[in-house]
């Protein structure tokens, strides 16, 4: 009898068991697929480096060369010739068009050949007063002899004395020539334009016959000849009047053109404006001058490209950094913590710009910190798995 009962039982036990199992099971089940993932996310691991700070032109600025000419002849007349075109490379010192000259020409032959005539007139009352002067001793000797009287002797004297003062005049009469021709070579010289410097022909403006004449003051002409050295260039832009009190001379800098994409071109600090432009009364500026380290040589940089300028003014080496997107609201960053989870961490900065900021304490070298903020549902305490191209670099 008691037996039976004992089997009864032992089953009904059983069953509840294999009941509860399955319903653990069930849970389990329902719990590993309702349970949240990881959140995928991009780490930087904060690393030592260089941090600058920069200012940079509120405006395009300009390319613009070291020198720059627009030249007018000296003096007016009708051109002639013109020895160059635009575009043309000169030398310095080089003829860029001449004046008509004929005139100027013909007085410089005129004034030579009076040259010839005076020294020719020279050659001949010289000569003359030569011999009398020679006259004039033989007649001294002779009156010392007594074979001629005083007053013969003081005849003789007296015209070796006239003769050698018509030699003096004919003597300056050479120099009056002499004189002139430079006047007339002068004249000549004013009939022709040179290049100051070497360069390039950037304009012309005049045309053969046509009259050029220098800008008289006050009056507004056109210039003949525009000439660039293109051997020197620095970019002129408009920085900031609050950030000028940061700038000095020398300062390393960067240069971008628009015409010139994805190149970035050493510069310097070669001018600063000591005074603040207007041009603008809620945006005044400073005008600053950034040279060219060394012009580009495969790219064709010209004159008058729009160009930016970024300003070095302070620069803290090998400190440790972190790019400045990963910063929150109250210098708060997302650490990735060893349990695999968000943890916020409060950092104290110091020099910062656009890219990198300085990290003063807060973080320490090796840390991960999460960089894809804008991913929906990141924030602390939410499990995350990096991204394996983010955590393999």
């Amino acid at each position: 009898m008691t037996l039976p009962q004992s089997s009864k039982i032992s089953s009904r036990n059983v069953k509840y068991i294999v009941i509860a199992v399955a319903a653990l099971v069930l849970v389990a089940g329902v719990f590993f697929m309702t349970r949240s993932k990881p959140l995928p996310v991009i780490v930087k691991t904060v690393e030592r480096g260089n941090v600058e700070a920069s200012v940079s032109n509120t405006r395009a600025g300009t390319v613009k060369p070291c020198r720059r000419a627009k030249l007018a002849p000296p003096a007016g007349g009708q051109i002639s010739k013109m020895l160059v075109k635009k575009g043309d490379r000169v030398e310095a010192g080089q003829i860029l068009l001449e004046l008509w000259d004929k005139d100027m020409h013909a007085q410089e032959r005129l004034s030579r050949d009076q040259l010839k005539t005076s020294e020719l007139r020279v050659r001949e009352v010289c000569s003359m007063a030569e011999a009398s002067q020679r006259d004039a001793d033989r007649s001294k000797e002779l009156r010392d002899k007594g074979f001629i009287s005083s007053q013969q002797l003081d005849r003789a004297l007296t015209d070796a004395q006239s003769r050698q003062a018509a030699c003096d005049g004919a003597r300056s009469d050479i120099q009056q020539s002499r004189a002139r021709i430079e006047v007339a070579q002068t004249g000549l010289e004013r009939m022709v334009l040179r290049a100051p410097f070497a360069g390039i022909v950037a304009d012309i403006s005049g045309e053969l016959g046509e009259y050029a004449t220098p800008s008289p003051p006050g009056i507004l002409t056109l210039p003949a000849i525009d000439l660039i050295d293109d051997s020197c260039m620095f970019v002129s832009a408009p920085i900031d009047e609050v950030d000028a009190a940061k700038l000095k001379l020398g300062q390393n800098s960067r240069i971008t053109l628009d015409a010139i994409k994805g190149r970035i071109f050493p510069g310097q600090v070669k001018r600063i404006a000591p005074y603040v432009q207007e041009v603008e009364k809620q945006a005044r500026t400073v005008e600053v001058e950034v040279e060219f380290t060394e012009l580009p040589k495969s790219e064709n940089l010209l004159v008058g490209y729009s160009a930016d300028v970024e300003i070095v003014h302070d620069l803290h080496a090998k400190v440790l950094r972190i790019p400045t997107q990963t910063l929150m609201e109250g210098k708060r960053v997302l650490l990735y913590g060893s349990d695999g989870k968000l943890e916020e961490r409060v950092v104290v900065t110091g020099l910062a710009n656009w890219e990198y900021t300085e990290v003063i304490s807060g973080l320490k070298e090796g840390d991960q910190i999460v960089t894809s903020l804008d991913r929906p549902g990141i924030k602390a305490g939410v499990s995350v798995q990096p991204e394996a191209a983010s955590a393999a670099k």
